[in-house]
């Protein structure tokens, strides 16, 4: 079974090219999303089509209803399934998205967990009723651990306090015992490159193509379905419509701050994914499928 895996910043043409290759190469496709794993939440997360869907079999899409908690965890749960399922059906696999995290976890892995009990489990969720206490405990314990944690991120506060409480180690001490190992061995890693300029300008025109799709529409509907508590309400394309429906800016203006955020947020992307990846082969959107298919 090959693997190789499609990275770029939003709005680049990531799942355009991914269709393409999979066609050629006989490959399933898996997303690595942190919106697109989420049902219902299809306009925000610019979702392929039901027609790029039905052309290639997709996985991580719509796995995931908006309040349940997404992770690094999670998907590597979810590439080991599909990756028995890419063996099973005589299958390759190309790993496309935006969240190059995930990627990036996959590569180096992940550090065990301790043994958990129960009983441990069942005492923590206890301490976490006053998610204050729980985490000042963690800080005093572990400065340097806890000072990268959100004093409000219950998920990875949890996370910490289990592996205290089930091996008497620091989140760092356990971390430092316990080293992560690859997933992946080996994985041709491709990034699409493109200009400043271009990528403003599709995500300009990207960002006022949702409006027209029912963005509004949509994000009125997970708010009053899943309120504005979950994780992926706080996402981008839906803060500024909910500013919006609050009466704090214009219409115009929240597609003026959607495109601003989404811009943002792709030159991150384009850092992370040319300083991350070893070995990674860049290229313009229009050369690189003649260089993944030569490879």
């Amino acid at each position: 079974m090959k693997q190789l895996a499609i990275i770029g910043p939003t709005a680049s043409g990531k799942s355009d090219l991914a269709i393409k290759i999979a066609l050629k190469i006989d490959a399933y496709i898996l997303s690595i999303d942190s919106l697109s794993i989420y049902k219902e939440i299809d306009i925000v997360s610019a979702k392929p089509s039901k027609e790029e869907l039905s052309a290639v079999k997709h996985f991580g899409i719509d796995v995931l209803n908006p309040d349940e908690y997404f992770s690094v965890d999670i998907f590597i749960d979810l590439y080991k399934e599909v990756v028995e399922t890419c063996k099973k059906d005589s299958k390759n696999l190309i790993i496309v998205g935006g969240t190059s995290f995930y990627l990036k976890s996959l590569m180096q892995g992940l550090s065990p967990l301790p043994k958990i009990t129960p009983k441990i489990r069942q005492e923590v969720q206890e301490n976490l009723k006053n998610l204050e206490e729980s985490y000042n405990l963690l800080l005093n314990l572990d400065e340097e651990y806890m000072k990268k944690i959100d004093k409000n991120d219950s998920y990875r506060i949890e996370k910490a306090l289990l592996i205290y409480r089930a091996s008497n180690l620091t989140p760092t001490e356990w971390f430092l015992q316990n080293p992560p190992k690859p997933i992946i061995k080996e994985m041709s890693v491709f990034n699409i490159e493109v200009d400043r300029d271009t990528i403003r300008e599709r995500i300009s025109k990207r960002s006022l193509k949702m409006l027209e799709m029912g963005l509004i529409d949509e994000v009125a509907y997970l708010e009053h379905k899943y309120t504005r508590l979950p994780h992926s309400m706080k996402s981008i394309g839906i803060v500024e419509v909910l500013e919006f429906l609050d009466a704090k800016i214009s219409k115009e203006q929240m597609i003026e701050l959607i495109s601003i955020h989404t811009a943002q947020l792709a030159k991150r992307q384009q850092t992370f994914n040319k300083t991350q990846f070893e070995g990674v082969i860049s290229a313009r959107l229009e050369e690189l499928e003649e260089i993944i298919l030569s490879q």
